[in-house]
């Protein structure tokens, strides 16, 4: 079929119009619309959410609420508590009274190696850290291992959970690339490192 005269794509046309230029019918545009749609909706929101939330930290669902309608989002206190409590964003509250920590449990302290050290060379400290990717339909989590002294990525891994394997594959990865002299490497993350080899 040929576009007529003065007719732009998209302008004035109907659904069944572009359906019919398209080749499809209305039926399937309206099927993946809903298989796709709220999905997309979804993560923009939960986008708006997470970024919402770190910018201020103390705010809980309530207020990330009121700043989402202050925003033009049209969207329940349900919705909100469900997407902060799967991204573990929910603003906890200060206990009155904190027990001190009892250090006579079983398990090893390890100490922090990575602290004062200062690498002279590649393969003397390796970081570590994970962060999550934006994707049209859904959120993705990233492992990446750096080399502190050439600040070059010497390992990664991608996955969509965050559970210990990601992090391993990533370490795993970082370990079959480069050549590590026994007892000379420090891998540090978060608040632990470890002497490797």
């Amino acid at each position: 079929m040929t576009r007529s005269q003065g007719e732009t794509p998209g302008a004035g046309l109907s659904v069944g119009r572009m359906c019919a230029l398209a080749g499809v019918s209305r039926a399937a545009c309206y099927r993946a619309w809903a298989c796709s749609e709220p999905l997309r909706e979804e993560t923009a929101l939960r986008d708006v959410i997470q970024r919402l939330a770190l910018a201020n930290r103390h705010y809980g669902y309530r207020r990330i609420g009121a700043l989402l309608r202050r925003e033009g989002w049209c969207v329940n206190h349900k919705r909100v508590v469900r997407i902060m409590r799967e991204d573990n964003l929910l603003c906890l509250k200060k206990p009155l009274f904190r027990p001190p920590t009892d250090s006579r449990h079983g398990w090893r302290v390890w100490p922090n190696l990575a602290r004062h050290l200062q690498p002279m060379a590649t393969n003397q400290l390796w970081v570590a850290d994970l962060t999550y990717v934006r994707l049209a339909e859904a959120f993705i989590y990233l492992a990446v291992v750096l080399d502190a002294f050439s600040r070059k990525v010497v390992g990664w891994a991608m996955a969509d959970h965050l559970k210990a394997s990601l992090a391993l594959d990533a370490l795993e990865m970082a370990l079959g690339n480069r050549e590590v002299i026994a007892g000379g490497l420090v891998h540090h993350s978060s608040r632990h490192s470890i002497r490797l080899r």
